[in-house]
């Protein structure tokens, strides 16, 4: 199933798909990615966030459906890999500012 996903929510979960760095420039300079009770404010942040994550594990996030509220974007996602618990489906909601994203938070 093909999801219309805004672009720069599917740029961001096409650059998920690379482990070099690409996430960040998904972001604003001062955007805000919460996930497993952090907080990783900024670009230079986020790709840290990102880098140690791919380090930690290796996964595979498929978007399964897509919510497009006024003020931001969720979207659930089945992130299947090597850690407890997997598959699990995810909700990422996203706040976008224009064709970049301002805030992410991914939750169970």
């Amino acid at each position: 199933m093909s999801l219309d996903l805004p672009a720069p929510v599917a740029a961001y979960f096409a650059a998920d798909k690379v482990a070099d760095g690409a996430i960040a420039m998904c972001f604003t300079d001062e955007a805000v990615v919460k996930d497993e009770g952090h907080a990783h404010a900024g670009r230079a942040a986020i790709a840290k966030w990102r880098t140690e994550a791919s380090v930690r594990y290796s996964y595979t996030s498929d978007p399964v459906a897509v919510a497009v509220e006024p003020a931001r974007v969720v979207v659930t996602s089945r992130v299947t890999g090597n850690f407890p618990g997997s598959p699990v489906d995810l909700r990422y909601v996203f706040v976008l500012a224009g064709d970049k994203i301002a805030s992410l938070e991914i939750a169970p």
